[in-house]
């Protein structure tokens, strides 16, 4: 068939060939529908419209199962169109050219012609009855228009009469008005001639306060200018007499340091009183008074004592604070809350020297990305060593008579450091100065 089908035709026959193919096997789909077997139900239909017309217009075997499922579905619609009675009159014209386009009986080709004519009749049928419609609506339009506008053209009477009366009115109001704009001019002119004197003397006000404002000025840029060099004179008399002490002052700290290289006297200075012993009386102690007894081992006023006392150095073993503090921490954790605790202990004791040594041994390789606050140097032991170890060394290298306080809760290092002149202090203590 050369001639397209109608339009209402063929979406009868695409419904029919969707439903057919929601019903066969995978191997009975052709290969052109495949793709539409994918689609929902509610889609297949819409979107896929030009193939399946193309496979039931050209593929005979894929309008053969159509034509299956329409004598299975409609038996009785389809007996009517295959039969030698024809179809019922009454018979929708696009289902029955729809049957006939799929199952080709005799004379097919006529009943899809008669419904396209039918189509196209109840189409012209259709476009004759709106057309009726717009010119019954545009007929009721132009007569509302025209009353409308025969309204309006009264009401425009009726104002231009009222607009005339009120123009008469105005002309006997202006003819009366007339002598008096002429007496508010010559009024307005005296007026206008009183503001150009008032301006005349303004402007000459004007320029005499501008020529004493010039001259005020002028005074002012003087006077700045004296003050200026008054106050580089001053400066220039002070940078003088600032070099002249400075050199003096260097002059008296270079030669008090020849003679203390001279001498051989120690950086740390010390009092006479401090090195008298008489017969029987102990050794001067720097820790004399840093926790008395009675005292609990986790007073936090014990490492205030202890940064108090003059040129001490308090050595820190990390992980033995850290573990007993938040053990629960990873290492890296552990030892960025110790050290950012100890920066402002380090600020408040500036000539106390703090050291943390950190066990290397505890994890796979020497840590990277430790960042030491300002005042506190942080050191890490050898791998293969344990931190006691290096504590044990850094108090042993330390000048006899240096105070030097070690924070740990390990017995054998403060038994050690004991015996090298060194001191203990619980690690529970600088856990309470640090929460405190």
């Amino acid at each position: 068939m050369s001639d397209p089908l109608p339009a209402e035709v063929r979406a009868q026959v695409v419904a029919y060939a969707a439903d057919t193919l929601a019903d066969l096997d995978d191997a009975e789909v052709p290969p052109s529908l495949a793709a539409v077997r994918r689609f929902t139900p509610s889609r297949r239909a819409r979107q896929g419209a030009l193939p399946l017309a193309a496979a039931v217009e050209h593929d005979a075997v894929f309008r053969g199962r159509v034509a299956e499922w329409v004598r299975r579905v409609h038996p009785e619609l389809a007996a009517a169109v295959t039969g030698p009675d024809g179809p019922p009159v009454a018979a929708p014209p696009a289902e029955v050219a729809a049957l006939a386009f799929v199952l080709r009986p005799a004379g097919w080709e006529e009943m899809v012609a008669a419904a396209a004519g039918s189509a196209a009749q109840e189409a012209r049928a259709a476009r004759v009855d709106e057309a009726q419609r717009e010119i019954n609506r545009l007929t009721e339009a132009l007569a509302a228009a025209r009353r409308a506008g025969q309204l309006e053209q009264e009401q425009l009477r009726e104002q231009l009469a009222a607009a005339r009366s009120e123009a008469d009115e105005l002309r006997r109001r202006l003819r009366g008005s007339g002598e008096k704009i002429r007496r508010a001019e010559l009024a307005a002119q005296e007026e206008t001639a009183a503001a150009v004197a008032a301006r005349d003397a303004a402007h000459a006000a004007a320029r005499a306060a501008e020529a004493e404002a010039r001259r005020l000025r002028a005074r002012v840029s003087e006077l700045e200018t004296a003050l200026a060099n008054s106050r580089r004179e001053g400066r220039e008399a002070r940078s003088i007499d600032d070099a002249r002490l400075r050199v003096l002052l260097d002059t008296l700290m270079g030669a008090a340091n020849g003679v203390r290289r001279e001498l051989g006297l120690p950086s740390t200075v010390q009092r006479p009183a401090d090195l008298y012993s008489p017969a029987g009386a102990q050794e001067f102690d720097p820790f004399s008074a840093v926790g008395g007894k009675g005292r609990p081992e986790d007073d936090p006023s014990i490492i205030d004592e202890v940064l108090g006392v003059p040129g001490v150095h308090l050595i820190i073993d990390g992980y033995n604070v850290t573990k007993r503090g938040y053990g629960t921490l990873p290492l890296h954790a552990q030892r960025v809350r110790l050290l950012s605790g100890l920066g402002p202990l380090a600020g408040r004791a500036p000539d106390a020297e703090i050291t943390v040594v950190f066990d290397a041994t505890a994890v796979s390789s020497r840590p990277v990305g430790v960042s030491a606050p300002r005042g506190v140097r942080v050191l890490f032991s050898q791998l293969g060593q344990l931190a006691d170890e290096a504590i044990i060394r850094l108090v042993r290298v330390e000048p006899p008579g240096r105070p030097v306080v070690v924070v740990t809760s390990d017995r054998e290092i403060a038994e050690n450091i004991a015996a090298a002149g060194a001191r203990a202090v619980a690690s529970a203590a600088l856990l309470a100065r640090l929460e405190r």
